[in-house]
């Protein structure tokens, strides 16, 4: 199953106008009212890469694979979701299904977009949304409890250590403090516990997305400013886009796309880097695999092993391991392929215990 990255917010924040550009299409509706998406839509998105076209071009490949990543679609939320205001409870249990969250908080003044608060102030939203997914987890913690004290009262040893974790938890949640602020103060099973058996909300890692208007490119503004403070302070990912131009670009190549983006002081759009910081907050990394058939860019977990990576590519380069010949990107773009790369010793062999990095180009031995 691919990872996903839920695209969060209040309503009219452009959360479906920022995933209508994310797949380049007009799949998810966009309308001047809260709720016009109610069951969540899902986007698959290349990761924009330009070490995969660089490693392509120079071995003249004649196929070019990228990696990708889900994004998902996700009503808006308002205050008092966790109590069934609005569609509160079907919201929030899609956020439970994703792997990390994309929270869209509004930076741009429009008279003709309503505000469900009544006015524009983004970081009173991102806490209006952490205090909804807090009391969902409070919910969830409460209800455990009831469970277990029971078994910790007749005994079950299992029962008290869980019971131990299970008020920690609920100690930093009633603080009105979101899991994933507190995940340096919790000891690894608590946390563990927290995400795997609990399934909290408030563990999931955040990204802010600043969404501003195009007149505010490509700085932003004060209040994508006061986004990005707080995100710094949180230890977070925060990332200026204008989901009104990144729309437009759809359907736009070439020159005629440059330009747009030109006229308004960017050199790409602001998607790519929204992107490529929700592959990073999902901790993945990418290798490559090269030749003159295909180049081609594989997602993985930071940390994995080479037999691991081997098997992402097939079943039988895992079962058959033997060894991976390993070069990293910034060593084969010095070079310039990669008959250069082994004549000149650059080309290393690796074992089963190797932890591949962000970047390598691999070639695995196998034998089945």
């Amino acid at each position: 199953m691919a990872l996903s990255v839920g695209i969060v917010g209040l309503p009219n924040v452009g959360k479906s106008t920022l995933f209508n550009a994310l797949i380049q299409s007009a799949k998810a509706a966009a309308a001047n009212y809260p709720f016009c998406t109610i069951d969540p839509n899902v986007g698959t998105v290349e990761v924009p890469d330009r070490r995969l076209h660089e490693i392509a071009k120079l071995e003249r490949s004649k196929k070019v694979t990228p990696t990708f990543i889900e994004f998902v679609d996700i009503a808006g939320l308002v205050r008092n979701a966790s109590k069934g205001e609005g569609l509160g409870n079907q919201f929030l249990a899609h956020i439970r299904e994703v792997d990390a969250i994309a929270m869209v908080l509004r930076c741009f003044e429009d008279q003709n977009v309503v505000h469900v608060e009544g006015s524009i102030d983004p970081i009173r939203d991102a806490q209006i949304i952490d205090l909804e997914l807090i009391a969902k987890d409070l919910e969830t913690v409460e209800r455990r409890l009831e469970k277990v004290e029971k078994m910790a009262r007749i005994g079950d040893k299992k029962a008290k250590e869980e019971l131990d974790m299970l008020k920690t938890i609920k100690a930093i949640l009633e603080n009105m403090e979101p899991l994933r602020k507190q995940a340096g103060k919790l000891d690894a099973d608590t946390l563990e516990y927290a995400r795997k058996n609990l399934f909290l909300l408030t563990t999931k890692p955040v990204m802010y997305v600043a969404n501003v208007g195009e007149k505010d490119l490509p700085e932003g503004n004060h209040l994508s400013q006061r986004v990005l403070e707080y995100a710094r302070e949180e230890g977070s990912p925060a990332v200026i886009v204008c989901a009104k131009l990144e729309e437009e670009l759809i359907g736009l190549e070439g020159n005629e796309k440059q330009e747009l983006l030109s006229s308004y002081g960017l050199d790409e759009p602001g998607l790519n880097k929204l992107i490529r910081e929700a592959y990073k907050l999902l901790d993945l990394i990418t290798f490559f695999t090269a030749g003159e058939k295909e180049t081609r860019a594989w997602t993985i977990k930071r940390g994995t092993r080479a037999p691991q990576a081997a098997g992402k590519i097939h079943s039988d380069f895992e079962r058959g391991f033997i060894a991976v010949e390993v070069i990293n990107y910034e060593d084969y773009i010095k070079i310039g392929s990669l008959s250069k790369a082994k004549d000149a010793g650059l080309v290393r062999l690796e074992g089963k215990d190797y932890q591949v990095k962000d970047g390598d180009i691999l070639y695995f031995r196998f034998n089945v």
